[in-house]
This record gives C-alpha cells, structure tokens and sequence, in this order.
C-alpha cells in the first residue's frame, strides 16, 4: 500500500510539473497573444480610457459591489507571494532580461483580462438562490449554451481546489519560522506551527465571512497601502544607491536580446520571465471573471477595461518593484539552489543592513493575507455552483481549517494536486474567451467608436 501511495504521489507530482510547465503557458501566452491582436491592442490604445473607467460612478444594475472593489478585489488575490518569490526565481533562472518578458507578458495578460471582465457582465448568470454572479461557469453556459454545462461544471470542480491557498499559508509560516522565531531562538515545532496556523486562520475568517462585500471593502482599503507601501520601500532602496540604477535597467534590456547563449538561451530568457508574470496575474484562468462578475455595472466594455488594469499593476509594477533591489543588491547570480524568498529576503538584507529583511516581511504579511481574503470568494463561488447557494457558506470553514493543516504538514502532492488544478482552470477559461471573442469585438465597436 505505501509503495502504491508513493507511486501514485510521484505521478501526481510528474503530471503537475508537466502541465504547468510549457503547456500552461503556451494556453495562456498564446491564447493572450491571439486575444490582444484580435482586440486591436486593447491593452495598449486604451489604458487611458480604462483609468478613466475606473473613475466611473457604477449604475444601479445588479451586483454586489464597484467595478474599482471588484479591481482591487482581483488585485489583492494575484498580489501574493508570486510577486516577490516568484520574481526572484525568474531573475535567478532567465537573468535580468526576465523582467523585460514579464512586462511583455503583462501586456498580453492585460488583453485577456479585458476579455474576462467584458464576458462576466455580458453573460452573468444567477445562484440557487437568484443573486448575481460571474465566472466561466457562467459564461460557458449563458454563452455557449446548456450543451457547455459538463465543461462548466469541470472548471467548478477543479476551481474548488485549485484555488486553496494553502501554499501562501505554508510560506507564511516559514518565513516567519525563517526570519523571526528560529533567530530567536525557539524551536521551529509541530506545535508552534500549529498555533501559527490557528492565528492566521482567525485572522482570515476575520474578513471572509463577512462575504464578497467584507472582502472587497477590506481589499479596496489594503491594496493601495500594501502597494504603496513595497513602491516607498523599493524607492527608498533606489535612492540609497541611485548610482548603481542605470546598471541595473541596463542589464534588463541588454539581457533581454542578449545573443550569448544563442537563439536558444535567448528564448529561455523570454519563456522564464513571460511565464512567471502570467502565474502571477493569472490572467486566462477564471478568477477575475468571478470577482468582476460581482461588480453593480451593466457595461461588459466598461468592466472589461478596469479589469485589465490588474496585470498591469500586479505583474507590471509590483514585480518590476521586486526585481530592481535584486538587481541593485546583485547577488541572484550565486542563488542557485536557494528559495525565491530568500533570494528577495537577502537582497533586502543587503541594501538596508538590519532593517531589510524585516521590512519585507511586513509587505510578505501583506501580500499572504490579501491573497488569502480573496482567494476564498473563488471558492465559495464554486461551492456555489456545484451545490447550492445554501451550502457555499460550508466552504469557509473548509478553507480555514486547511490554512492550519498547510502551517503544519509538508504540503508535497497536495501542492500538485492543488497547482494541477488551478493550471485546468485555464482551459475551459481560454476556450470560452476564444469562442466569444467576436462578440465581445462587436461590443467594442459600438461602446469605444
């Protein structure tokens, strides 16, 4: 039985490592790339205009709350650990020229994340329950008829555990083992763990049974402080060592094109930092279509240009924040072997000795945290779906009590299971978004001539 259980882990495992390698990303790279030539550039001729939506004073359509709740909403959920650990592993992997590809990336996600928002309004459905609500499910099926249902119905189930988020809690907690307690001196035990994982999970519950409209308030006040917060920090990084700042946007762009490797080289460097920015605003995997699809508008257009704002924040300017102190500090060349948070964690240490490490780790509380709230809505909204408005609230404790286990157990398959599923999420996502993309074209010609 124990050799049938770790056979059965290593093939899980094997299988998440391959489908959310190069396959995920051509699903989603290609299919934004496709999106955002087809859109004309949205994400490029109409950045203004989406600025200027956000400002918008929503109507009194049906919804639960703002489009600018909703974007923060969004925002907080895809601003998490990604941004600092997996920013730091792109730059350690692909070289400067990563970040280059990832602002590229935010571009293409941006254009998916226009057809997201668009397609939320156009086709929201209702609950068991009569409320409205967003989502692929809810696409597909008001979208492309009842015949999709199955289709929807897959994205549901592997939404519903896709979109744990016991990995922010587990590194939560390690980083806190890391950088505070095991300095201290005290024993890094099950038990601390444990009580670790109980605080974190009231603070959470705190927040998430107040539902979509608690989280969304919290989210509309924490987004701006966190973001604003990691822009004061890095800008005072930049300032105490301006000199070293033309090297290091130079190295971007030299890195970049940079032929040394060859063609071959050339395109890992793109594939690394392209890759990792669309993980991060996940743009194409269905969870902005269900916090959008909360949002009192009865504009898709409108909606879908305030939600393309979010990769342009998440993996535009916070992991351009992220990687300049890396450059700065210079030393992710040697990092090899080592976690991204603690790349990030070093560089920090390195530019503001003594005070470095600890001010990131109160951007990492942060960055958890917001993730944690949201994330949580995008469960309950699949509970929703699957069995009843009734018993979505059932999820919650569900999702709290698994934030505790991930602070105490090595989370190993469960990860893979968990990452498996977030990367299924993309498919019934992309195709929808493909097979409606004329209808949303449509649209655009009426509302932006």
């Amino acid at each position: 039985m124990t050799d049938f259980l770790q056979t059965a882990s290593e093939l899980i495992t094997s299988v998440s490592d391959f489908v959310c390698g190069y396959p995920l990303f051509l699903l989603l790279i290609g299919g934004g790339l496709f999106l955002f030539f087809y859109s004309g550039c949205v994400s490029l001729r109409y950045l203004g205009k989406a600025m200027r939506a956000l400002r918008h004073c929503d109507s009194c359509a049906e919804g639960q709350i703002s489009s600018a709740q909703a974007l923060m909403s969004a925002i907080a959920s895809t601003v998490g650990m990604g941004n600092i650990a997996g920013v730091a592993i792109a730059v350690t992997v692909g070289g400067p020229g990563a970040i280059f590809w990832m602002w590229v990336s935010a571009i293409v996600g941006m254009s998916t994340k226009f057809f997201e928002g668009a397609l939320s309004i156009m086709y929201r459905g209702h609950d068991s329950e009569g409320q409205p609500q967003g989502g692929t499910m809810y696409t597909l099926i008001n979208g492309l008829g009842e015949a999709w249902r199955p289709f929807a119905t897959f994205f549901a189930v592997v939404g519903l555990i896709g979109t744990l988020c016991v990995m922010q809690a587990n590194q939560l907690v390690e980083s806190i083992t890391t950088v505070f307690t095991t300095p201290a001196g005290i024993e890094n035990t099950a038990t601390l763990r444990f009580i670790m994982g109980v605080i974190i999970a009231l603070i959470v519950a705190s927040v998430i049974v107040g539902g979509i409209k608690r989280i969304s308030a919290i989210s509309s006040k924490i987004v701006p402080v966190m973001v604003g917060g990691y822009m004061l920090l890095v800008l005072v990084i930049v300032c105490l060592n301006i000199d070293r700042l033309p090297e290091a946007f130079g190295s971007i762009f030299t890195s970049a094109f940079s032929m040394e490797a060859g063609i071959g080289g050339l395109l890992g460097i793109a594939l690394t930092g392209a890759r990792r920015a669309a993980y991060v605003n996940e743009a194409g995997v269905g969870t902005a279509g269900m916090m959008h699809g909360a949002s009192r508008n009865d504009n898709p257009i409108r909606e879908g240009l305030v939600a393309m704002i979010g990769p342009a924040i998440d993996s535009g300017l916070v992991c351009t924040l992220t990687a300049l102190p890396i450059l700065l500090a210079g030393n992710y060349n040697s990092a090899e072997g080592i976690k991204g948070l603690y790349i990030a964690l070093n560089s920090f240490e390195t530019l503001l000795p003594g005070w470095g490490q600890y001010l990131l780790m109160v951007m990492v509380f942060f960055f958890a945290f917001s993730t944690m709230f949201s994330y949580s809505y995008y469960g309950l909204k699949c509970t929703n779906f699957l069995f009843g408005a009734q018993n979505a609230k059932y999820y919650n404790y569900f999702y709290l009590v698994m934030i505790v286990v991930a602070a105490v157990v090595p989370l190993g398959t469960v990860v893979a299971v968990m990452d498996l599923s977030f990367a299924l999420m993309a498919i019934p996502t992309m195709t929808s978004l493909i097979l409606l993309a004329p209808r949303v074209k449509r649209l655009m010609k009426e509302r932006l001539a």
